[in-house]
């Protein structure tokens, strides 16, 4: 079975636990939803990355507290490239899928969109 990769970002207006928590919450709910038949046991792995302006809680917090407490997760600072957006949380989950990579939809939410507006049309 090949392995996808699905990719997603969202912004968070703040540095707040809660906050980060409830964007990571709304972008893997919206990517299951957009995603009918992912489910959790099918999921190889989760890699969040946040913005050096995010550092109050790890987003796998959250993936966890969804009941995801057996999908390996990892958490990472993105890189800080110059005029880049703010306060932004991205993802790239690895799902074992046979699908084809041309019917996996990814997620762009909030001011994200700007990262991949050829994506978010899609959506």
């Amino acid at each position: 079975m090949p392995v996808r990769g699905i990719r997603g970002a969202i912004s968070i207006e703040e540095d707040q636990p809660d906050l980060i928590l409830e964007a990571t919450r709304e972008l893997l709910e919206a990517i299951l939803q957009a995603n009918p038949s992912l489910v959790p046991d099918d999921i190889a792995s989760i890699t969040f990355t946040l913005t050096p302006d995010l550092c109050s809680v790890h987003p796998a917090r959250a993936a966890r507290e969804m009941g995801w407490g057996q999908v390996p997760l990892l958490c990472g600072l993105e890189i800080a490239v110059p005029n880049s957006l703010p306060k932004a949380l991205r993802v790239l989950m690895h799902w074992n899928t046979d699908l084809p990579q041309g019917e996996i939809r990814h997620m762009y939410l909030r001011k994200a969109i700007i990262l991949r507006p050829d994506l978010v049309k899609e959506n």
